[in-house]
């Protein structure tokens, strides 16, 4: 290996540790605001999931945002109908209708909170094989398509449904 690449590479294994490492004084970012850590949460996404779930276990850490964790789960209908466990993304549903009403924007959002509703049930969904996987894909689209009909109803403070 040519002297400068063996320098240029050395570099480099040197400079990865360092950028791994947290900002330290001045330089530090800022934490991310309240509606950044919310937006992130509450993506239709896997990674979306997967890090408000580990949020939600670790709730003490997020204090200082004062996020609502308050969940009924599925409202009205069964947390794990026909023993699809719906559960968790009923609870992380929740949070977004909750804590975007209490920003006063969950109009905006509305719509890509559901979606990601439908994302989470689909998911839990596709680890079924077949009819039981369809039976599930089913039962999840019933359930998305009664939080786009009455979800504005169901979420705390929201006004009536006309």
């Amino acid at each position: 290996m040519p002297r400068r690449s063996v320098r240029r590479l050395a570099a480099v294994a040197l400079a990865l540790p360092m950028a791994l490492l947290p900002a330290t004084g001045a330089s530090a970012a800022p934490p991310p605001d309240k509606a950044q850590v919310l937006s992130a949460w509450t993506q239709a996404s896997a990674s979306s999931y997967r890090a408000w779930y580990a949020a939600r276990q670790n709730q003490a850490a997020w204090r200082a945002y004062a996020f609502d964790w308050s969940t009924d789960y599925c409202s009205g209908s069964p947390d794990n109908p026909l023993g699809f466990p719906f559960t968790y993304a009923c609870a992380r549903h929740d949070f977004g209708y909750r804590n975007y009403k209490e920003a006063g924007t969950f109009p905006a959002v509305k719509q890509r909170l559901d979606n990601a509703f439908h994302a989470d049930m689909k998911r839990v969904c596709a680890t079924y094989p077949g009819t039981t996987r369809t039976s599930c894909d089913r039962t999840a689209w019933m359930y998305y398509q009664a939080v786009v009909l009455f979800g504005s109803a169901a979420a705390p403070g929201a006004p009536a449904v006309a």
